[in-house]
């Protein structure tokens, strides 16, 4: 049931009720950004299937959009709130006459079901200031992404309505989202301001402190410290944000940062030390939080983030109020392609021991052309097993419990940190609503420049930590083929550096904080010392392909499309290994490849080919070399077995170190740069 009470502003908040979600619009009218907060509505389809047409809604004569109208089997306009309405001066929304815009948007839809299932509440309030003429419409969606209409209010009145709307949680144990339209009568209707609450007695906020680790980007860490500084809303729930800046070149010398550091004032705390990757900046923002003892939780931050700070807000409340502690983490969107998603829920596949998006979910969803309404596999509620550190918030008291990051450098520790707490009793909610527009990993490849070090060491750390099987399942196996793989790509250098990883776990954990103060130094001379290490930015710079006899038949290396054709390409490239090079290779490359097309069955084809970097700005000559491919293969097929063999062994050693290694005490000497190895 809705209930409407006159008002000429908004009713003050009870002393027992929490606001938890509120209205959230965009400071700038660019399309993309517009469709994740409000949306024209140009048909009643959800677009799913036939089952999932609104009901209750009196839409049976209404013809449906098609591919040619739009977005196909669309109910929201992708290009915003043009020819429906407009976001007003006062941050509000105004709908034209005849026309109906939705707030079915990621944004400003309720996560229903995360609240369902995480506290003990059994209805939310929806509370709107209305004014005008007009509908207020209140839907519901339920895990298989069908809608159905829950509520509604008509409006005429040019004074300021309060209307609200109690309704049920019972129906989201496994899904679904609340939203409402609104619909313009013979005048425009007026949306002012709308939020999402709770009755509770719990209606104290928790504070925080911010923790952002930085490395030479003082040009994305200022324009967010301003950002930080512009809501007052936020700065009152933040005790401090520990920037901790590990670069050369420093925030503090950012032409920006005095006006930043103006308006934080004692909330802004520059801590410089040397580079510990982002595992050693985020521990030490963690460890100053704990230290101070005031804040209930720290919220890591990337530095190359733009945050909607209206998400810090949602997840502390979210935080405040759960059923048991939990991490709280954001989701992430492309900072160059706005409405895209990388990230919507993250999990680790158990067997083969690798990160990757929680089924359904997928990454690189485009809300600019398929809006959250109509993507069946969003309305399901997604359980993850870690957030990323580009935006999560971690109870303190999680952090007295279980200690610090490993050090770990970079990759795989905020995986491992979410699986810890997990197994500790504190859950991770990866929260819709909350996000961050991040630096996309679309245009990288770090799994083969020095950072392929850290991949190999740090999965195989934390699956020997927290693998369910025996000998981590595929974990081995799946190390060995792709160290094998590399070697058949000619990236000796990269070959290099896993077996490296590969001898460090097999040592033990007590050289970590040793290494977290040396290896990189150590990891990148190695990789100079090999061809596929050395990069240079124009192709002129090597000499021009040339092959003494032509490709057979003029077909050149093929791109297989099915697995079959892979299989055989990768059969005959691993015989390949045993030969002789070709004549010219050594000294002319056989081929340019670029990089979306450097898959290791074809490379392993080449005696020699010029081959570019995933971000486009160099390229390096790969040489086949069969002595150097016998020696690493031979290496790693032993060590590999003897990780098979003394997996037991180790994963005991590996978790009897981990209070150690996590310890506050002995990261201390780290930051100092103390090395008692």
């Amino acid at each position: 049931m809705s209930e409407a009470a006159n008002a000429t502003s908004p009713s003050p908040v009870d002393e027992g009720f929490r606001v938890v979600q509120r209205l959230v619009l965009p400071d700038d009218q660019e399309l993309d950004v517009q469709s994740l907060y409000v949306s024209g509505v140009t048909s009643f389809s959800s677009g799913n299937d036939s089952m999932s047409r609104q009901s209750g809604g009196d839409y049976e004569n209404v013809e449906e959009e098609t591919e040619e109208d739009g977005e196909e089997g669309g109910s929201e306009g992708g290009a915003g709130m043009s020819g429906f309405g407009r976001i007003t001066d006062g941050a509000g929304v105004a709908v034209d006459p005849q026309r109906r815009v939705t707030l079915g948007t990621y944004f400003n839809a309720f996560p229903a079901s995360y609240w369902r299932r995480w506290t003990e509440f059994t209805s939310v309030r929806l509370t709107t200031q209305l004014r005008g003429h007009g509908s207020i419409i209140v839907y519901r969606s339920t895990a298989k992404g069908h809608v159905v209409r829950a509520d509604s209010y008509r409006i005429d009145n040019d004074q300021t309505e309060t209307v609200t709307f109690e309704l049920p949680l019972k129906p989201f144990i496994d899904g679904g989202w609340y939203w409402f339209d609104l619909e313009g009568g013979h005048n425009e209707l007026v949306l002012e301001d709308a939020s999402w609450g709770f009755e509770t007695d719990r209606v104290r906020t928790g504070r925080i402190t911010i923790g952002i680790t930085t490395f030479n980007r003082p040009d994305f860490c200022v324009p967010q410290l301003l950002n930080l500084a512009s809501n007052p809303d936020v700065l009152d729930i933040i005790d401090e944000i520990v920037v901790v800046d590990q670069g050369t070149n420093k925030v503090v010398d950012d032409p920006g940062y005095e006006a930043a550091a103006a308006g934080l004032g004692s909330k802004l705390r520059i801590i410089e030390q040397p580079n510990l990757g982002g595992s050693g900046g985020f521990s030490r923002s963690m460890n100053e939080a704990t230290s101070m003892g005031a804040s209930d939780y720290v919220l890591l931050l990337d530095d190359d983030v733009v945050c909607e700070l209206e998400g810090i807000l949602r997840a502390v409340a979210f935080a405040d109020l759960v059923k048991t502690p939990s991490l709280v983490g954001g989701q992430m969107f492309s900072l160059y392609d706005r409405s895209v998603m990388h990230a919507y829920g993250e999990a680790i596949a158990k067997y083969r021991w690798f990160w990757g998006p929680v089924a359904p979910s997928v990454h690189g969803h485009d809300f600019s052309k398929k809006s959250l309404r109509n993507t069946s596999w969003m309305h399901r509620r997604i359980d993850v097993d870690y957030n990323g550190w580009w935006m999560c918030l971690i109870p303190t008291q999680v952090i007295r419990e279980i200690g610090l990051s490993l050090p770990m450098f970079i990759k795989w520790d905020d995986a491992e940190f979410g699986l810890r707490a997990g197994a500790a009793g504190y859950p991770t909610v990866t929260l819709p609503g909350v996000a961050v527009w991040h630096v996309p990993w679309t245009e990288k490849d770090d799994t083969l420049d020095w950072q392929a070090y850290f991949h190999e060491r740090n999965r195989l750390v934390s699956g020997l930590l927290h693998s369910p099987y025996p000998h981590g399942g595929k974990l081995v196996r799946e190390s060995l083929e792709n160290h094998t793989k590399r070697l058949m790509s000619m990236q000796y250098g990269t070959g290099e550096t896993i077996l490296l990883a590969l001898q460090d776990v097999l040592d033990g954990p007590d050289r970590m904080h040793h290494d977290i103060l040396h290896r990189l130094q150590e990891v990148r001379a190695l990789r100079d010392e090999y061809d596929d290490g050395q990069a240079e930015p124009e192709l002129d710079a090597f000499p021009s392909p040339r092959r003494k006899k032509p490709p057979k038949r003029g077909k050149g290396i093929p791109v297989p499309s099915t697995t079959v054709g892979k299989a055989k390409m990768a059969a005959m490239g691993l015989v390949r290994q045993a030969l002789p090079t070709r004549e010219l290779a050594g000294e002319h490359p056989e081929g340019i490849v670029p990089h979306v097309d450097q898959r290791w069955y074809r490379l392993a084809h080449f005696d020699s080919a010029i081959v570019s970097s995933a971000d486009g700005v160099a390229a390096s000559w790969y040489r086949r070399d069969p002595a150097q491919f016998r020696d690493q293969m031979t290496r790693s097929l032993k060590m590999h077995a003897k990780l098979y063999r003394e997996w037991d062994e180790l994963a005991e050693r590996w978790r009897s170190a981990l209070p150690e290694l996590t310890s506050p005490e002995r990261w201390k000497l780290t930051f100092e740069g103390i090395d008692d190895e």
